[in-house]
């Protein structure tokens, strides 16, 4: 079921920035980005407002030319970022606990034989 629900998500996120005629260059750092904050959560157990952070960390700086203050992420534009942001809240964020629920409570296995 992880796997599935998995699947499913990368498959949605994909498209979607396909739909978004992101360049191959944005689309990599995309799917990149939905994979460090499912990490994130998997992984490293982070509270939805500690991965709100992380999120802001990579994101800073898009948008601005000074390359100090720039991130990772700094092939969108401000337009694209919010769109990001948006997709982000809709898709993970707001269904926070049932990630959490899917990564971190062990599930029984159905026995479906009578030995």
């Amino acid at each position: 079921l992880k796997e599935a629900i998995l699947l499913d998500y990368y498959t949605a996120g994909f498209w979607w920035a396909k739909e978004m005629n992101f360049s191959l260059i944005q689309l990599s750092g995309f799917m990149d980005l939905l994979n460090f904050l499912l990490e994130n959560l998997s992984d490293k157990h982070m509270t939805l407002g500690d991965n709100l952070k992380e999120l802001g960390r990579a994101m800073a700086g898009i948008g601005e030319t000074d390359s100090e203050r720039s991130g990772d992420l700094n092939f969108f534009n401000i337009e694209q970022a919010k769109a990001v942001i948006d997709y982000l809240n809709i898709s993970l964020f707001k269904h926070y606990k049932l990630y959490e629920y899917l990564f971190h409570t062990p599930r029984e296995e159905l026995v479906i034989s009578n030995e």
